[in-house]
């Protein structure tokens, strides 16, 4: 293998390329990337940098020493726009295109906005975060459209501002479907204890300069919106070269494809195990699949498979919520040190005897310490 191309210069694609290295690779490394930046953590784009506290340079996710020694050939500003098998090519949106024996797709997605909505703020790259960024002036009244981690963590930024906030969100409860009700309603006490309006049970309707239309056909005056309402994996470029994709690309429990030479991480990846299809957005799984995907790559074939941890973070206001495991709001929920009305607290999921998920708020010694010798790390779902 003389040659191999990352599409995607994200985290995923950096550890693919650090990975790559580690692992004795030492043929050619072509990193394409859409953006014109080289690749940053996005992260602190909802939190720091958004708040104006965070340099630019301190997303970057590659010092002079790492470009020095990864020896990367970057191919950026510019985006796949087909896969070639055949030809081992990747055909490039200036028109060019790069040969490549190995191909590691990285492509993770777009953010998802309101249908029909003009003007509405999204937040996944770093451009993204300067023009929001640059909205958040004194006096504006900020809506936002999803409760979900970016949700809450652009809204804690926005109080911190002191900006006047409103969460509107479909579901009874933040993250409900996730944590079940109870640690539910504590997200949901998050946003009450700093201010935050929380909205929950609503469906948007519309937005115009007024605010946003709800369902009901109630008006949330809003100067500044913002959907926090997904992604869409970035797929598009892959018709016609014979990969299976929908919600992702469908790879094996190793992250390989149908074709041995191409494998998938990050958010872009759907493996397959247990006879289910799975895809995670969380800055964990970017990098635990890296090592997989390249040992399988290098190999030609299928040697390891991929067990994730399930691990993410989010911090919200004064509060750091840890998660890790698989848990599934039926599970049984245990207050291991604290309780939920506790500023700091701990609780397991268990199911069968078992557990499966710990959880935590502003308590990191504990959280890590039940991760590492209670939770195993199996890919229970």
């Amino acid at each position: 293998m003389k040659r191999v191309a990352i599409v995607g210069a994200s985290l995923a694609g950096v550890r693919a390329a650090q990975e790559l290295r580690a692992q004795g690779y030492d043929g050619g490394i072509v990193l394409i990337g859409s953006e014109a930046h080289l690749p940053y953590d996005r992260p602190p784009l909802s939190k720091g940098f958004l708040a104006g506290t965070a340099s630019r340079e301190s997303l970057d996710l590659l010092d002079a020493g790492d470009l020095a020694s990864l020896a990367l050939d970057f191919r950026l500003g510019v985006r796949a726009t087909a896969l070639e098998p055949a030809n081992r090519r990747v055909v490039l949106s200036d028109g060019g295109s790069v040969h490549a024996d190995g191909v590691v797709i990285a492509t993770g997605g777009r953010a998802r906005t309101l249908p029909g909505a003009e003007g509405v703020h999204t937040l996944r790259t770093v451009d993204d975060a300067l023009a929001l960024r640059a909205a958040l002036v004194p006096g504006v009244r900020v809506a936002i459209v999803g409760a979900g981690f970016i949700g809450a963590e652009v809204a804690s930024t926005c109080r911190s501002l002191g900006l006047d906030v409103t969460v509107l969100e479909a579901l009874p409860a933040p993250l409900a479907p996730v944590l079940g009700p109870e640690l539910a309603a504590v997200c949901a006490r998050l946003h009450a204890d700093h201010g935050t309006d929380l909205r929950c049970g609503v469906s948007v309707a519309g937005v115009d300069a007024a605010g946003v239309h709800l369902a009901d056909g109630s008006l949330v005056p809003a100067d500044v919106v913002v959907a926090g309402v997904g992604m869409t994996p970035m797929t598009d470029w892959l018709a016609g070269s014979g990969l299976k994709v929908g919600d992702g690309v469908h790879t094996d429990a190793g992250l390989v494809t149908d074709l041995p030479q191409v494998v998938a991480v990050g958010d872009v990846a759907r493996y397959h195990a247990d006879g289910a299809g799975r895809r995670h957005e969380h800055w964990t799984n970017a990098s635990e699949q890296a090592p997989v995907a390249v040992a399988n790559l290098l190999a030609g074939r299928t040697t390891r498979t991929y067990t994730p941890s399930g691990y993410v973070w989010s911090d919200q206001y004064a509060g750091t919520l840890q998660l890790a495991g698989h848990p599934r709001p039926d599970d049984v929920l245990s207050f291991v040190d604290g309780g939920p009305s506790d500023s700091s607290f701990v609780a397991t999921f268990q199911r069968g005897g078992e557990t499966v998920g710990v959880f935590a708020l502003n308590n990191a010694k504990l959280f890590n310490r039940l991760r590492r010798q209670a939770l195993r790390r199996t890919a229970v779902v």
